[in-house]
């Protein structure tokens, strides 16, 4: 079998950052001896893998602000074909971002095997990326079961390794000591606020939330509001936005699951963090909006109903959305009443939450993908 001595991998957000670092971490259990190169972040450079480009600043949300960050993705693939020429690796894992990563593939033409990790979401829209997954991508190693069989149907090699996040996804420690820490009241209701990693969502998101929450606080006096900060933004990012809001507002940094573990009810932007709170299996709605043109231009693209993940792998509408045009502080605000106020909708939320959960695979889901990407090379 053939002998692995060096991978390159390349994310570009904070997610696949995530998901990126705890795959190498896993490979290098069980081949200390490959050296990793790459693009990404904190999660990644923790493996001690070479970071030759840091993903700050790399996340975009929607067209326009692809558009304007277009050189820095140009000169970025230049980097990293240069790079690959230079090092000449075994193996290219490309990790979620699609929008860069599908036209890297492209540019590589499977001079190398390309294996991608975090499918794009091409069930959801553009169903026409399949065309190149097939001609450009060695192998697929996928989140969801439901991915696996979308794959296999159109003739590309495919496994289903399970969510990371089932193992991600832990409150580490009890609900006093964290209320103590934070300076909590836990005998009053406490809502946490997860508005998203990037610095545009929390712009467009956290006033939305923050409106909302002064509705709840009406009807529900002394109810506290716990924001979740993304570990990869400054605080003055989200100071700039609540200082124009009189709340019981609490800023926690990196501590995502413990805030949604804490509260009654939370309100959470569309994506990953739906299923992180599906874990919890904590009550929650998701709320989401972006810039109007974009919106106006990605919406008829999507051929699903739903854009919750959470949803999208329940097949039903198992948590309310709010998005975009209905993504009013009225309608949010009622439906977190509902959930605070109704046990039993509280109740029916959280057993569908944890068929979800089950959905998700076994723990270990970053081992069994090394696991796949390893015999795939070794064997190829």
């Amino acid at each position: 079998m053939a002998e692995i001595k060096k991978i390159m991998i390349v994310c570009g957000e904070p997610s696949g950052d995530l998901l990126a670092g705890n795959l190498v971490a896993a490979l290098q259990k069980l081949q200390p001896q490959i050296k990793f190169c790459g693009v990404g972040g904190l999660h990644l450079a923790k493996t001690r893998a070479e970071i030759f480009y840091n993903i700050n600043e790399l996340s975009v949300m929607g067209f326009f602000d692809v558009l304007k960050k277009l050189p820095r993705f140009l000169k970025l693939k230049k980097l990293v074909l240069a790079k690959l020429n230079a090092e000449q690796p075994d193996c290219l894992i490309l990790v979620d971002f699609s929008g860069f990563n599908l036209r890297l593939a492209a540019a590589v033409n499977k001079r190398l095997p390309v294996i991608y990790y975090v499918s794009p979401q091409i069930w959801a829209s553009r169903e026409g990326r399949i065309n190149s997954i097939k001609r450009f991508i060695s192998k697929m190693v996928v989140l969801f079961k439901f991915e696996e069989e979308f794959y296999r149907k159109h003739q590309i090699q495919a496994d289903f390794a399970g969510h990371p996040l089932i193992d991600l996804v832990t409150s580490s420690v009890n609900q006093q000591d964290f209320a103590d820490r934070f300076g909590i009241n836990p005998g009053k209701k406490i809502i946490s606020l997860l508005p998203g990693s990037r610095k545009q969502e929390v712009r467009l998101i956290l006033p939305l939330m923050l409106k909302t929450a002064q509705l709840i606080n009406q009807a529900i006096p002394q109810t506290q509001f716990i924001i979740a900060k993304a570990p990869n933004l400054e605080t003055q990012n989200y100071l700039n936005i609540c200082k124009n809001f009189a709340l019981d507002l609490k800023i926690i940094d990196g501590r995502a699951s413990d805030c949604l573990n804490i509260a009654q009810a939370s309100i959470v932007c569309s994506g990953t963090a739906t299923l992180e709170a599906a874990i919890i299996q904590k009550p929650f709605v998701i709320a989401y909006k972006t810039n109007l043109l974009n919106y106006l231009l990605y919406r008829p693209q999507i051929k699903i109903p739903y854009i919750g993940m959470v949803n999208i792998v329940a097949g039903r509408k198992i948590v309310p959305e709010f998005i975009q045009f209905n993504a009013r502080p009225k309608m949010i605000a009622q439906a977190i009443i509902e959930l605070l106020q109704n046990p039993l909708s509280a109740q029916s939320m959280n057993q569908n939450l944890k068929a979800v959960k089950d959905s998700l695979g076994a723990p270990q889901a970053a081992d069994r993908a090394a696991g796949f990407i390893l015999n795939f090379l070794q064997n190829n």
